[in-house]
C-alpha cells in the first residue's frame, strides 16, 4: 500500500471490516444482515425525510468531534466533549430565560455567547490542568464530564426546575421566538449550517495560517516549539478552549433548536460519539463532516434495528463500538507505517 494513501485506506478499510464484523453479530442475534443494512440505508438516507433526520442529528456530532479534534493536534486526548455539551446547554438556557424579553437575535447571540464561554472555560481548564499541574487531560475531562451531567440533573430536578414538567424535570423554556430556525422549507434546523462553518473556518485556521503551523510544531515537539520562542502554554489553553467552544455551542443548538429548555435529554450521547467521530476522521475538520454525517445516519436508523428486526435498542451502540476499535487499531497500525517509512501526514 502506497503510504501517502495509507492514512485514506487504512480507516475505509477498518470501516469496511466493522461492516462485516457488525453483519455477523446481528447474524448471531438471528436477523439477516443484509436486511439490516437495506433498514440502516432506508432509515439514515432511503427518503428526503430520512436526510433531514440524519442532518439533524449531524449537527452537534460536528461540533463535539472538534472538542476532541482540536487538542489532538497538540498531542491531547480530551474526551470531555459531553460535559461541555451538557454545560453549554445548561447555561444557554439560562441565558436564554434572563433574555426572554429581549430581540430575539439578541437572546440567541446571548446564548451562543453564553455556552461557547461555557464549555471553553471546561476544556480550557483541562489544557491548564495539564499545562500547570501535569493532569492527564484524559482523565480529568472524563471526570469533569460527570460532574457537569450531576450539576445539570441538580439543578433541573431542584432550584431551576420549572413547576410545569411533571415528567421530565426541566428549566423554563427560553420562548418560541427565541428558538433556532431552520434551513428553507426542509426540517434541519441552522445548527446544521453552524456545523459546517466551525468545520471549513477551523480546517483554514489550521492549513493556511501560522497559528496552524504554530500548533502543528507544539504537536510534533513541544519543548523545540518552546525553544524556538512559541509560547506553547498560550497555545495548548487556547486550543483547548476553541474545542470546548464547539461543544459548549452544541450544547446551545440543542437548547435553541430542538428542547428548547434543559434537562436530562443534553446527557445524549453526542459527546462520547464526537470522540469516535474525530477519530474516524484522523482529526480532520473537513473529513469530520460526512463521519458526522455517517454517524448521524447510523443514530436516525437505530429505532428502524428495535422495530423492524426485533434487535435491542442497543445495537446501533453496538456498530459504534466496533467501529472505534477497528479504527483505533488502523491508527497504531498507520503510525507503524509511518515510522518505518519516516512519513508523516
Amino acid at each position: 500500500m502506497p503510504i501517502a494513501l495509507a492514512p485514506f485506506l487504512i480507516p475505509l478499510s477498518a470501516l469496511l471490516l466493522s461492516s462485516v464484523l457488525f453483519g455477523a453479530f446481528v447474524w448471531m442475534a438471528g436477523a439477516t444482515p443484509s436486511d439490516v443494512y437495506q433498514s440502516i440505508y432506508r432509515g439514515a438516507f432511503g427518503t428526503w425525510y430520512s436526510w433531514q433526520n440524519t442532518l439533524t442529528r449531524a449537527a452537534p456530532l460536528m461540533l463535539t468531534a472538534l472538542c476532541t479534534a482540536l487538542p489532538a493536534r497538540l498531542g491531547l486526548v480530551v474526551i470531555g466533549g459531553e460535559g461541555a455539551v451538557v454545560i453549554g446547554g445548561l447555561v444557554a438556557a439560562l441565558a436564554g430565560i434572563a433574555l426572554l424579553d429581549a430581540h430575539p437575535m439578541v437572546a440567541l447571540v446571548g446564548m451562543a455567547l453564553a455556552s461557547i464561554i461555557a464549555g471553553g472555560a471546561l476544556i480550557g481548564l483541562v489544557g491548564w490542568l495539564r499545562q500547570a499541574r501535569n493532569v492527564n487531560e484524559t482523565i480529568s475531562s472524563l471526570l469533569f464530564n460527570y460532574i457537569c451531567i450531576a450539576i445539570l440533573n441538580f439543578l433541573v430536578v431542584g432550584p431551576l426546575r420549572d413547576p410545569e414538567t411533571l415528567n421530565k424535570p426541566s428549566t423554563h423554556h427560553i420562548g418560541e421566538t427565541h428558538m433556532l430556525g431552520y434551513l428553507g422549507d426542509s426540517s434541519i434546523h441552522m445548527g446544521f449550517a453552524f456545523g459546517l462553518i466551525a468545520c471549513l473556518i477551523l480546517w483554514i485556521l489550521y492549513k493556511h495560517t501560522t497559528f496552524g503551523f504554530a500548533v502543528d510544531m507544539v504537536g510534533g515537539n513541544a519543548r523545540a516549539a518552546r525553544l524556538s520562542g512559541l509560547p506553547v502554554r498560550k497555545i495548548m489553553l487556547l486550543v483547548t478552549f476553541m474545542g470546548g467552544a464547539a461543544a459548549g455551542l452544541a450544547g446551545m443548538i440543542e437548547v435553541a433548536a430542538v428542547h428548547g429548555r434543559a434537562n436530562a435529554s443534553l446527557n445524549a450521547g453526542y459527546g462520547y460519539e464526537g470522540i469516535l467521530i474525530a477519530f474516524a476522521a484522523r482529526h480532520h475538520p473537513l473529513a469530520i463532516v460526512p463521519m458526522a454525517i455517517l454517524f448521524g445516519g447510523i443514530r436516525a436508523a437505530s429505532d428502524l434495528l428495535q422495530r423492524n428486526h426485533d434487535l435491542p435498542d442497543a445495537t446501533s451502540l453496538v456498530l459504534q463500538g466496533i467501529i472505534f476499535v477497528l479504527v483505533l487499531a488502523s491508527e497504531a497500525i498507520y503510525a507503524r507505517m509511518a515510522a518505518k517509512s519516516g512519513y508523516k501526514s
